[in-house]
């Protein structure tokens, strides 16, 4: 049996870390090195993961200086050692098969990137992401694998996350990227799609839904800071570079459409706070890209509607 690195990122979730490592050290695949990566934390984060590690030889832990979730998993990519690699966030939490499941669609079809489905979870249920457009069973195409985190109202269990994937080490390699330290919500999106699209990583899916994604208040996907949010769209937008100086240039306005979206969130937290300057900035960039957006929400025309009328929206 090949070995499966994890990376999982750690700082300050001692009321959930367990959970997650109990999840993990359980797999019914074994042949794991588990990589807990301890990027400065104040609660006794740090001490939970020295004692799993005391426990179990596959958990190896590394302590540094706080640097952020991208130097966090830089150090993690830095350091595995397996041929093929997964990530998991430490306040989540995995199905005990989780990776036997990835592993062995990927042994069945020699693909680089093996893809699961995932739910939403909360202190009280998980609800499982459903895609309302089924993919077809068998090997992906590079393209669609561009795609389908794109066009997320269709594909909400496939997503861009790094979290529910499987990689094969060679692609990793051979791709030579790792995750932008400036950049502190959306940068696994901008690691997968640069893979996918640098390294052309086709792949293969399962609709069973093996990893939990926690909806922790507290998370940095949760910040209502513009300089959090303002990391999406330079994300968007180095995607959009990323697809246009590929042979998929013919999808980057997908890319554009999201950034419209993601312009459009940050015009509603504008509004809510009576930001009247970050409002403005937003309806300038949903002016310029509005039409890429009513492109790939044809289906959806109340989201049109919607991404209009913040147009004529105002704070006094």
């Amino acid at each position: 049996m090949k070995k499966i690195s994890v990376i999982i990122p750690v700082y300050n979730v001692e009321l959930y870390l367990r959970r997650c490592l109990d999840s993990v050290v359980t797999q019914t695949y074994e042949n794991l090195e588990i990589l807990l990566v301890n990027d400065g934390s104040t609660d006794k984060s740090g001490a939970i993961c020295d004692e799993y590690a005391a426990k179990d030889s596959r958990v190896q832990v590394i302590h540094k200086d706080n640097g952020g979730l991208s130097s966090a998993l830089n150090v993690g990519l830095s350091r595995f050692t397996g041929d093929y690699l997964g990530f998991i966030d430490s306040d989540d939490w995995v199905t005990p098969d989780m990776y036997e499941v990835l592993y062995s669609a990927v042994q069945e079809t020699h693909v680089p990137i093996s893809v699961a489905a995932f739910c939403k979870a909360t202190d009280t249920d998980s609800t499982p992401m459903v895609n309302t457009k089924q993919i077809p069973n068998g090997i992906i195409t590079v393209k669609n694998m561009l795609l389908y985190p794109l066009k997320r109202d269709y594909y909400m269990g496939f997503c861009g996350y790094v979290w529910n994937k499987l990689y094969s080490a060679n692609a990793i390699k051979k791709g030579g990227l790792c995750f932008d330290e400036k950049i502190k919500y959306g940068m696994d999106v901008l690691f997968y799609m640069n893979l996918v699209a640098t390294v052309n990583c086709n792949g293969i899916y399962t609709d069973k839904p093996i990893y939990h994604y926690y909806q922790r208040n507290s998370a940095i996907s949760k910040s209502e800071s513009f300089n959090v949010r303002n990391d999406i769209l330079t994300v968007y937008k180095k995607v959009e570079h990323l697809l246009n100086n590929s042979e998929y240039s013919d999808i980057s306005y997908y890319a554009r459409g999201f950034y419209c979206y993601h312009a459009g969130t940050i015009a509603e937290v504008a509004i809510k706070y009576g930001d009247k300057q970050t409002l403005l900035l937003m309806q300038k960039e949903i002016k310029e890209h509005i039409d890429d957006y009513i492109k790939t929400n044809t289906e959806f025309p109340d989201k049109i509607e919607k991404m209009r009328d913040l147009l004529d929206l105002e704070v006094t």
